[in-house]
């Protein structure tokens, strides 16, 4: 007797499929000794403990096996094991600890991660929230601030250039160090204000970060770094007459600006090369205002202690200490002289005596050779009528009578052609910078700032 057994297999709810899974054809006679027989199932486990269930089965002898009603079969038993294989009660437990153990691995390297970008973050600061980066951010725009993308370092910090990972914006990271929470909040406001100024020839504050004991400053990066190293560095190409006019002209549009047609008087308090930053096209950008000052216009600045560079401070503010928007000016007048002759606002002599730029100019003005003192790097490509104009207007800003000074309005007037220069006495610029503020008896004011001096809020200075 042969016997034809298939074997399919498929869900539950689909029909038995026609095509067999495996078909073979046994001979019965060797099994079906006697009249009687059984059918039955069984399984075999592994080393692991496993469970085999029958819910149901249909069996038909000489015909179709009816189909099961899988809604009457009964439901898998949730039966608990009390014994254990030896390999389970090694397994699991090893398995088990080693989750625990990753777990913890984790968790650790979270919090390590979730402390390196960790953040000062105060109730006062939400009204600065758009203004603020993530410290993250400003990390990894910098590479961690390696030293490969270290743009300078001054005083106060060290600036990075850095791409931010979303916007891929180029943006300069300046990192200074903070103390007093007070100063910290006026610093920030300060900041927040100055990063509502719009305008060509102003470095873009962007906004800041703050971490432990560091402030983050962040601004727009400028491709060409400061105007100082084009005048004083020889690995720099000369600067000719036209880009230097074109820089002059960019700073005074700022001041402007900045005096008179911004939401508030601003008053920078720290015009100089190396505050001067130059764009893609070698376009003057005035930059860092650590130092500035704002206030509402019609109303008087506040009296302060004395801050900026010396050779580029006003006598009026080296006596009172109160800047205004003539001291920017005074500044700017040592400015145009510094960026026209490319030298320093006081230098060593010879003899170990101090010489001041604009008593050096003022001689050359008196003696008729004012283009000899320009810098010898411009050659011949200029209009002497037009280089003479402007360091007439250097020494007209920087009088030491702030009465004398034109305002910025006037300035750009003089610069643009729209009106002419006023006509300089000898008599009317005769003074000697240094000896007359030894005569006011201002040696105690003036000793201490030969060199930059500083507030907390002169923490983007240095460059």
């Amino acid at each position: 007797m042969t016997a034809k057994r298939h074997v399919s297999m498929s869900p539950c709810l689909p029909p038995k499929p026609n095509k067999p899974l495996l078909s073979y054809e046994f001979n019965l006679s060797t099994v079906l000794i006697n009249n009687s027989m059984y059918v039955g199932f069984s399984s075999s486990t592994s080393v692991v403990h496993t469970s085999h269930y029958i819910l149901g089965w249909s069996f038909k002898l000489n015909g179709v096996a009816p189909s099961i009603d899988l809604s009457k079969l009964p439901k898998v038993p949730n039966t608990i094991v009390k014994g254990r294989s030896k390999i389970s009660q090694i397994v699991l437990p090893i398995a088990s600890a080693s989750f625990v153990l990753m777990l913890v691995v984790f968790i650790s390297l979270y919090k390590k991660s979730q402390l390196k970008y960790a953040e000062l973050r105060e109730d006062w600061e939400v009204e600065f929230g758009p203004h603020r980066f993530s410290y993250k951010d400003l990390y990894q725009a910098t590479n961690g601030f390696k030293e490969n993308k270290l743009l300078g370092t001054g005083g106060f910090g060290k600036v990075y250039r850095g791409v931010l990972p979303v916007s891929k914006l180029e943006v300069a990271v300046k990192r200074v160090s903070h103390e007093s929470r007070d100063c910290t909040k006026q610093f920030i406001a300060e900041v927040v204000s100055l990063g509502q100024l719009r305008h060509r020839n102003i470095v873009q504050l962007l906004g800041y970060c703050r971490r432990k004991s560091e402030l983050l400053v962040v601004y727009d990066y400028m491709p060409n770094g400061s105007l100082d190293k084009y005048l004083y560095s020889q690995e720099k190409l000369a600067l000719n007459w036209n880009q230097r006019l074109n820089i002059i002209k960019g700073v005074a549009s700022s001041l402007l600006y900045l005096h008179e047609d911004s939401e508030q008087v601003v008053i920078h308090r720290d015009v100089k090369a190396s505050n001067v930053l130059l764009d893609s096209e070698l376009n003057g950008r005035l930059g860092d205002f650590g130092l500035a000052r704002l206030y509402d216009h019609g109303t008087d600045p506040q009296t302060t202690h004395v801050c900026g560079t010396m050779g580029y401070l006003s006598p009026e503010l080296v006596r009172s200490g109160k800047a205004t928007p003539l001291t920017d000016v005074f500044a700017f007048g040592v400015f145009i002289l510094e960026v026209v002759c490319a030298r320093r606002p006081i230098e060593s002599g010879a003899q170990g005596d101090q010489i001041i730029l604009v008593d050096l100019v003022l001689q050359h003005w008196q003696s008729g050779l004012l283009p000899d003192i320009a810098d010898p790097r411009l050659g011949e490509w200029y209009e002497t009528e037009e280089l003479e104009m402007v360091l007439k207007l250097g020494l007209l800003c920087s009088h030491p009578v702030p009465t004398a000074r034109p305002s910025m309005r006037q300035v750009m007037q003089y610069l643009d052609g729209d009106a002419p220069l006023p006509d300089l006495s000898t008599t009317y610029m005769s003074f000697n910078m240094l000896g007359m503020l030894q005569n006011e008896g201002l040696d105690y004011y003036v000793m201490p700032y030969l060199t930059t001096t500083t507030s907390f809020s002169s923490v983007l200075s240095g460059r």
